[in-house]
């Protein structure tokens, strides 16, 4: 469908545009556009140095396994 659009009608298109909008609003929507990817890259790279940066979280607490999950409850609910 968009292969049957040809360069005259995409330059049709944009003048249109340009006279609805104005080149100083179009500026600025690019420049808003421009900074607003640019400090989204900016806060991804920052986040993944983040990561990369801390280490890994050790817990304080043994895993358990099945057995002595299912023996700490049997002891709660015992009563003493």
């Amino acid at each position: 469908m968009l292969g049957n659009i040809g360069i005259w009608q995409l330059l049709i298109v944009l003048a249109v545009i340009v006279l609805l909008f104005g080149t100083k609003k179009l500026r600025t929507l690019g420049s808003d556009l421009g900074s607003a990817v640019k400090g989204f890259k900016k806060s991804i790279s920052d986040e993944d140095a983040d990561f990369k940066d801390k280490p890994a979280v050790e817990s304080k607490e043994q895993p358990t396994t099945d057995e002595q999950t299912t023996a700490a409850k049997t002891e709660q609910k015992e009563p003493q």
